[in-house]
């Protein structure tokens, strides 16, 4: 008599694949990302000769160092130093590098604001609180941020997926997709706290649910790690919702088969 045995259950090379992605942060998505030194600062699309380059650097610099001047600049300080950059950017409106500063100073500008206006001592150098990207005062600023970040990545994102990016490249769009990131999350815990928040905050946000932004922040914190920022790498795994929901099943598993050897 022929015995049967149950086969067992494998995985195909792709479905290994995939779920050390889901789980593992280690695996490291930017491994698909070739840097290239030799390549200019800047795509194509950046139509900023180097000479200019070198210039724009400077003037990008002096006013990154006023605004470093003190350790908590005042309103005034950032409120002119947003200025300087308005005018950098209508003179080079494809240097990704002053949107992406742009978008920190409009930060410290929120902060300042929500800090006065809930009369907190607070520095605003601190982390960004999470009611002030909800707070109808700072509405507009906050839509400017998304907007500078979003420019900020177009402007520095190659052509194909395939081609390589200098240091540079890499480096901003490391940064700028971490940053989005971090205020997507931040605006779907503010959603998930509050069910009043559907009239404030920017306006291109307030349609959307607490799971669709924190779906929108991880895929920009898979970007953010696939260029090589570490803690979207691990923030990319975290709040991936198939990694979520695949989680949520073993967790389900183990607990049954927890409460059955106990029986």
């Amino acid at each position: 008599m022929t015995s049967i045995t149950p086969a067992r259950p494998s995985l195909t090379s792709n479905d290994s694949a995939v779920l050390q992605a889901l789980f593992d942060a280690e695996s490291s998505p930017s491994a698909g990302i070739v840097i290239d030194t030799s390549l200019p600062s800047w795509p194509s699309s950046v139509t900023i000769s180097e000479t200019d380059l070198s210039s724009l650097k400077q003037r990008e610099s002096e006013i990154i160092r006023k605004l470093q001047a003190k350790e908590s600049p005042n309103q005034e300080t950032v409120i002119s130093s947003l200025e300087d950059f308005d005018e950098l950017i209508s003179q080079n409106e494809t240097y990704p590098s002053a949107y992406i500063n742009r978008a920190q100073t409009l930060r410290l500008l929120v902060d300042l604001i929500y800090n006065k206006e809930t009369e907190t001592t607070e520095s605003p150098n601190t982390e960004l609180a999470d009611g002030a990207l909800f707070s109808p005062k700072t509405s507009q600023l906050c839509s400017r941020i998304f907007s500078d970040l979003g420019q900020a990545i177009t402007l520095a994102t190659p052509t194909s997926p395939a081609d390589a990016v200098s240091s540079a490249q890499a480096r901003l769009l490391a940064d700028a997709h971490t940053h989005r990131g971090y205020l997507l999350l931040k605006a779907a815990r503010v959603k998930k706290a509050c069910s009043g928040g559907d009239d404030a905050g920017p306006e291109r946000l307030r349609s959307l649910t607490a799971d669709q932004l924190e779906e929108m922040a991880s895929q920009d914190f898979f970007f953010g790690g696939r260029y090589g920022n570490k803690v979207a790498q691990q923030l990319s795994v975290q709040t991936n919702p198939y990694a979520k929901m695949c989680g949520a099943i073993v967790k389900e598993a183990l607990r049954k088969e927890v409460e059955g050897s106990m029986k």
